[in-house]
Order: C-alpha cells, then sequence, then structure tokens
C-alpha cells in the first residue's frame, strides 16, 4: 500500500487541480456582487440518510482557499446521519466560501455514496472472517477520495494503483506463457529491482489454484468468477498457503454466500463505480 505521505500528496493534486479547474482566473460571479471585505457563514446540510465522507477532506479544501476560514465540526466522518443533520458551519470570507463550495460537495456527496454503500456490504458480512476490499475502478483523478470514503464505511483497500502491489491477471499470465512463467518472471524481476511488493494470482479455474500453489511467493489467490461450490473446493486446498479472494460479479444477493466460503476476502468494484451521490447542501445561515 502507499504510505501516508503519498496519500496526502495525492489529495493535495486533487484540491489543486479540481480548484484550477473550477475557478479558473476568478470566480467572477461571487467577484461581481460580494465586496472582497464581505464575511459570512454556511452550514453543510444533510438531505439524505447515510454514513457521512468527506468532512475531514472539506477542511482540507476550506484550508487550501483560504486558511483564515474557521470550520465548527458537529458531525464527524463515518457518522450515521439523516436528513436535516447539520455535519458542520464554515465561516469567514464570503468569497472564499463560495469558491470552496463546489468543490468541498462533489467530494463529499461521492465520498458519503461510497461510504454508505460499503458499510451496507460490511453490514453483509458480520459474523464471517471475510473483508470486503475496492478495486482500481475508480473515478479517473479522484482514486485517493474514493479509496479513502471505502475506509471511513468499514471497509479495506485493495492495492492503490498498479505500483504498490503486483497482480497477475488472466491477460499478464497468458502473455506471459503461463502461470509458472508469470509469477517465476515477478520474482526475478522483483529481486532485480530491489522492490518488495506482494504478489496477487488471479485463477479461472481449481486446475489453476492447483498450478499456482506449486510456486512458493504468491501472497494472495484471487478466485474469478469461481462458483459456490469450487470456490469452498478452493478454500480447502489452499489452506494457510496463502489468503484467498473471491471476485467476479459479486453482489448483496450473493455476497454472504461467498463468505461462507471461507474466503479471507471479496473485492467489489461496485463499491465506487455503482453508487449514487448522498443529497448535500452547504447553505448560508
Amino acid at each position: 500500500m502507499i504510505s501516508e505521505e503519498q496519500f496526502k500528496k495525492e489529495l493535495d493534486y486533487i484540491i489543486s487541480n479540481a480548484i484550477r479547474e473550477d475557478v479558473g482566473d476568478g470566480d467572477h460571479s461571487s467577484l461581481a456582487c460580494i465586496p472582497d471585505t464581505a464575511t459570512g457563514k454556511a452550514k453543510l446540510l444533510v438531505k439524505d440518510k447515510g454514513v457521512l465522507a468527506g468532512v475531514a477532506f472539506a477542511k482540507m479544501v476550506f484550508n487550501y482557499v483560504d486558511p483564515n476560514l474557521e470550520v465548527e465540526t458537529l458531525l464527524e466522518d463515518g457518522a450515521q446521519v439523516k436528513y436535516g443533520d447539520i455535519a458542520f458551519y464554515v465561516s469567514g470570507s464570503s468569497q472564499n466560501i463560495l469558491k470552496a463550495e463546489r468543490l468541498v460537495l462533489n467530494a463529499m456527496q461521492r465520498m458519503s455514496a461510497i461510504a454508505t454503500k460499503t458499510a451496507f456490504f460490511v453490514d453483509l458480512l458480520k459474523g464471517t472472517k471475510t473483508k470486503i476490499l475496492d478495486t482500481r475502478k475508480t473515478t479517473p483523478g479522484i482514486r485517493a477520495l474514493e479509496k479513502w470514503a471505502v475506509k471511513i464505511g468499514g471497509g479495506e483497500n485493495h492495492r492503490f494503483a498498479l505500483y504498490d502491489m503486483v497482480m497477475l491477471k488472466d491477460n499478464h499470465i497468458d502473455f506471459a506463457g503461463g502461470i509458472t512463467q508469470a509469477i517465476e518472471k515477478t520474482k526475478a524481476y522483483l529481486e532485480q529491482t530491489n522492490r518488495n511488493l506482494k504478489i496477487i494470482v488471479e485463477a479461472r479455474d481449481l486446475e489453476e489454484v492447483q498450478t499456482i500453489l506449486k510456486t512458493p511467493g504468491v501472497y494472495r489467490i484471487l478466485l474469478d468468477n469461481f462458483n459456490y461450490a469450487d470456490t469452498r473446493k478452493a478454500v480447502a486446498l489452499i489452506g494457510d498457503t496463502c489468503l484467498t479472494e473471491s471476485s467476479g460479479g459479486i453482489n448483496e444477493d450473493t455476497i454472504r454466500n461467498y463468505a461462507e466460503c471461507g474466503v479471507n476476502y471479496i473485492s467489489s468494484g461496485a463499491l465506487t463505480h455503482s453508487v449514487y451521490n448522498m443529497d448535500l447542501s452547504l447553505k448560508a445561515v
């Protein structure tokens, strides 16, 4: 996984690029009708129900736009919210509150939706040993926010990107000439480049699971589109040799059944690519 420092840099990139995209050479709507000396106060109003996420990020945005803006926090990330709740108040320069408004809302609406969906999936897994993972199926440019939201919702992060973990999927295996070749070449590459990266290998059937088990050094085996019976057989075959992960079209109706097969993880792209934004507003008070 990436370091905290690296993650912070990703957040800084998101903020600076989003403000550049949205503000350009100036917020002319505010500049036209609000004096630069005017001050005001606004509240973050919840108009939906679910898990709140993005409060800490909102503070980062306000600080980036204007370090003198003051935020009074009433609800923290991870709080269960309902219609009418107020997450925080922000006060200071009216122009700068408005400059930050859209980025704060866009981020918090998306993050809250992801946290809410993740919490729903986590609840479906209660009583099992299985943890829910996100994937790289994220919105380009804001992956750090979406993966942060998964954590707020109680899920776990898979690899952040292509550089922090090795994941040998079907195309890698086929291009490399087979499972054994792909694993051995990967281990040699990691040694030659002095990289300490975990290796995940995808299996398409039980025969491939057996092939993977013949080559040591694999951190986790991804059971891709296995049915329940084969998943149980694969978990029994793998034992304590390495960790197991189920993936491929798993949804709220099937996730519990896969967990009860004994896998350590279930990964779901739906946590980040199939959500409806939580309804939030920033209103002057």
